[in-house]
């Protein structure tokens, strides 16, 4: 028996994390946490039944220990509980599904304690990846991704040994602008860019495919987890989302993993790895998909893939400063506080300023996030009141 923790359990991926386990013998849910959502997560653990659970928000935690008071499940609350969950005894594999820089701390932790790392949080290798790195090598574990593209990746680099990776090209669905004039980005609303072409996902992250920042943390995140030099990186845009990336090794084999977008299929394959187990997710008919079509990223209408491989190139603590201030401008965005293209705009004028400190200490990376945070803020607030 596979005991798994679920670190984010109401979000998108936490929700189909769960259906895959429901589908799976020989895998059980031993800890779960979540943000504010306690009625999901009471759901959650009934049908599951965790021994220890975490809330982000000491309210919501309350309500919940309220709900659970004849029941024998303890609960957490705050960042030291979700930290807890993250390394509890007797769990084998931990599912990274925090959104954003919250979740660096728990994937440390979890790391440390030598679990298995099914990782969807990605914002923990952009923020502090060789940190990330080193620890899954000093406590002799895995990092398992869970992002399509990255899966893909991992799942293609089996075809050969890494010294004999040419490039890895991870896809784009281009989001729902792909096809609008820079001009009309200006006056786009929240309601536009959460409708997504082909994915569904949680509005941060399909903000983040609307602007493609979510493509510049990816470049950033293989960096990391397959130890990529810039230019043996590229992006292109794939609008069916069927191809999730390619690697092409140096006698010319290009090797394309495939599958519908179904995020089911990458999250059992991080649970399962190295085995593949009949699952519950979608299945391909190339019939009905009918054509592939490819195309490269206009990065003048979508800057932020740059800002993504300058990340790689300086390194150092801008990728945690790239991260904060995109989450602060994200959620600006989504309270209509200002416009779809201020979200770039106000993460390079950030970086910009930003004097990027190399081989960093994790107090480095949070300081640096600190930082990017407040002057984020500030920027935008002198925007709408200038």
């Amino acid at each position: 028996m596979k005991r798994v923790v679920l670190l984010g359990s109401t979000g998108s991926i936490g929700v189909n994390t769960l259906k895959v386990l429901s589908g799976l013998r020989g895998y059980a849910l031993c800890g779960l946490t979540a943000g504010s959502n306690w009625q999901l997560a009471l759901r959650q653990i009934r049908k599951h039944s965790p021994k220890l659970v975490a809330m982000a928000d000491e309210k919501a935690a309350e309500r919940l220990a309220h709900a659970l008071r004849s029941s024998r499940v303890k609960i957490l609350r705050g960042e030291d509980g979700i930290r807890t969950v993250a390394a509890m005894d007797g769990a084998d594999i931990v599912v990274s599904a925090i959104l954003g820089a919250a979740g660096l701390r728990p994937n440390l932790d979890a790391l440390a304690a030598g679990k298995r790392l099914a990782l969807a949080n990605k914002e923990s290798l952009v923020m502090a990846g060789e940190a990330m790195m080193a620890a899954a090598r000093r406590y002799h574990t895995e990092i398992i991704p869970i992002d399509s593209e990255h899966s893909a990746v991992f799942q293609a680099f089996h075809s050969g040994r890494r010294e004999e990776v040419r490039k890895v090209t991870l896809t784009a669905s281009g989001g729902p602008f792909a096809n609008h004039h820079s001009d009309r980005l200006h006056r786009v609303t929240p309601r536009d860019a959460l409708n997504h072409p082909t994915w569904k996902m949680g509005a941060k992250i399909t903000v983040d495919s609307a602007t493609l920042m979510n493509k510049a943390l990816e470049v950033i995140e293989a960096r990391w987890l397959f130890d990529l030099k810039p230019e043996q990186i590229e992006v292109l845009v794939h609008p069916q989302s069927i191809i999730h990336s390619l690697v092409e090794f140096t006698d010319g084999s290009v090797i394309a993993q495939m599958g519908p977008p179904d995020m089911k299929i990458p999250i059992q394959y991080a649970l399962t790895y190295p085995r593949r187990l009949k699952g519950n997710g979608a299945r391909l008919d190339l019939a009905e998909v009918k054509s592939l079509t490819f195309q490269k990223p206009d990065t003048e209408k979508f800057p932020s893939i740059r800002l993504g491989y300058e990340v790689v190139r300086r390194g150092g603590t801008l990728g945690a400063v790239l991260n904060a201030a995109n989450e602060v401008a994200v959620k600006a965005f989504l309270d209509k506080r200002c416009a779809f293209p201020d979200i770039t705009a106000t993460v390079a004028a950030v970086m910009k300023e930003h004097r990027s400190k190399k081989r960093p200490t994790l107090d480095d990376v949070l300081a640096a996030a600190r930082w990017a945070t407040a002057r984020a803020e500030s920027l935008l607030a002198l925007e709408r009141n200038g």
